[in-house]
């Protein structure tokens, strides 16, 4: 039904659909909002209740107390699996839908560097892959536990940090992926890792446009430097569709917007776009997620040597046929994800 230019919703939706979408616009508030939230929450919390506050206060001693373990591996997996198993990751992955996809084994006897693109706005394949359970990633991959990173500052955030921990999320610090591929197995339950770093980052969130492919790629070298010093593979990971759930309102060169989001960029790391997606009754406007497939593929590894400490030249040339395994892998890939391959292109920046 259209009233006003706005197309609604039918108003007879299978409550399975209907469940779908809550799921994924509560993903996106959370991830999107949590924060701020979290801040806002706190600051209420102590300055307009009574006895609240030294909960709070508590609280605060105790982030500051545990402000490490983020670039100390997380939380344990005890701690994990409960929200990577919730059901509620069921009604988001089968909003799109999500699916992973390997097209080679690993070796669990070894730490992996999962490279991971692109970031689109919010990175929603990445994080139903490898942030949750609900993809099979450990059946998939056995022996290998996922490990996400995301910016420090997150796990500085109050009451947002510990959704990131349960998902099992660890800072992007250089201290905590070298930590993280420098991981041994203490016993035969224990896991080695599988760090999966969106390479692009939140700057990456300014190319997410529907059948577009741009990845920001020649300037990113920290990560080959990481796994030359761990001798740790690197992994290519594309996330087929991920552009498509979102567009968004182009900022001119020199406006006002534009100048906002490359300042906002600057001191935080994040880049804040005006994206236009859908609501959820009706399909014209949001920040709810078009319902979009996005298929996650996990490539084989580039066997990477140990250098304790890697020369600028022997960055230069890994980061070099790492971008040739990329395009590559994107190349045989796009075929069987992408609707019109032959016309989309990866454009590395």
């Amino acid at each position: 039904m259209e009233l006003f230019g706005i197309h609604f919703a039918p108003l007879r939706v299978p409550l399975q659909r209907r469940l779908q979408t809550l799921a994924a616009a509560a993903w996106i508030f959370v991830l999107g909002f949590g924060g701020v939230i979290g801040w806002l929450t706190t600051i209420y919390f102590l300055l307009f209740t009574t006895w609240i506050r030294y909960f709070i206060i508590f609280y605060l001693v105790w982030i500051y107390y545990d402000k490490d373990t983020c670039i100390r591996g997380g939380r344990a997996r005890r701690w994990t699996q409960p929200l990577k198993n919730s059901l509620w990751w069921y009604y988001y992955r089968d909003y799109f839908p999500i699916k992973l996809h390997k097209t080679v084994d690993l070796e669990p006897s070894k730490n992996y560097l999962f490279c991971a693109y692109p970031h689109g706005i919010l990175a929603s394949g990445a994080f139903a892959a490898f942030a949750t359970n609900i993809l099979d990633f450990e059946k998939l991959f056995p022996g290998l536990e996922s490990k996400m990173l995301t910016l420090t500052q997150h796990f500085m955030a109050p009451f947002f940090r510990e959704f990131a921990y349960c998902c099992g999320a660890c800072s992007s610090s250089a201290e905590s992926i070298e930590n993280l591929l420098s991981y041994k197995t203490t016993s035969p339950e224990d896991l080695n890792k599988a760090v999966i770093l969106i390479v692009g980052g939140a700057a990456e969130a300014l190319n997410c446009k529907p059948s577009t492919y741009r990845i920001i790629y020649n300037k990113r070298k920290g990560f080959i430097r990481m796994a030359l010093k761990t001798g740790a593979p690197l992994v290519p990971v594309f996330s087929f569709g991920e552009t498509d759930i979102y567009d968004q309102v182009n900022a001119k060169e020199n406006s006002f917007l534009h100048n906002f989001q490359q300042t906002m960029r600057n001191y935080t790391g994040l880049i804040p776009v005006i994206v236009k997606g859908r609501g959820l009754f009706q399909y014209t406007f949001g920040i709810v997620p078009y319902r979009r497939p996005i298929n996650v593929v996990v490539g084989a590894p580039l066997n990477i040597p140990k250098i304790t400490e890697p020369s600028n030249e022997e960055i230069d040339k890994y980061h070099g046929l790492f971008k040739e395994k990329l395009l590559e892998f994107f190349e045989t890939q796009k075929y069987n994800y992408l609707s019109n391959p032959k016309d989309i292109n990866l454009i590395l920046e």
